[in-house]
């Protein structure tokens, strides 16, 4: 592999740690902050608890479109064909 794809990787690699302690945020917020009350005081979306709602329907379609992005603005193309220079 060539020196200039170890450097695109490793900058995708934390990229794709970024999103992924993005994802464990907005998670831990909305299932912890919302659904640390009692549960007869839940608020309801769609029958599902608000907290579930916000923090995994919600951050599901968040995090698809935010990966969908990233993966084609931020993202190459490396050719893995390619005769290994020594």
């Amino acid at each position: 592999m060539k020196k200039e794809h170890v450097k695109i990787a490793n900058r995708e690699a934390l990229i794709g740690v970024g999103l992924v302690i993005f994802n464990f945020v907005w998670w831990f917020a909305f299932a912890y902050g919302l659904g640390s009350k009692d549960p007869q005081e839940y608020t309801y979306v769609f029958g599902l608890p608000a907290w579930f709602f916000y923090s995994c329907v919600v951050g599901f379609i968040i995090m698809a479109v935010l990966v969908t992005i990233v993966v084609k603005k931020f993202f190459v193309a490396i050719p893995f064909d390619e005769e290994v220079e020594e």
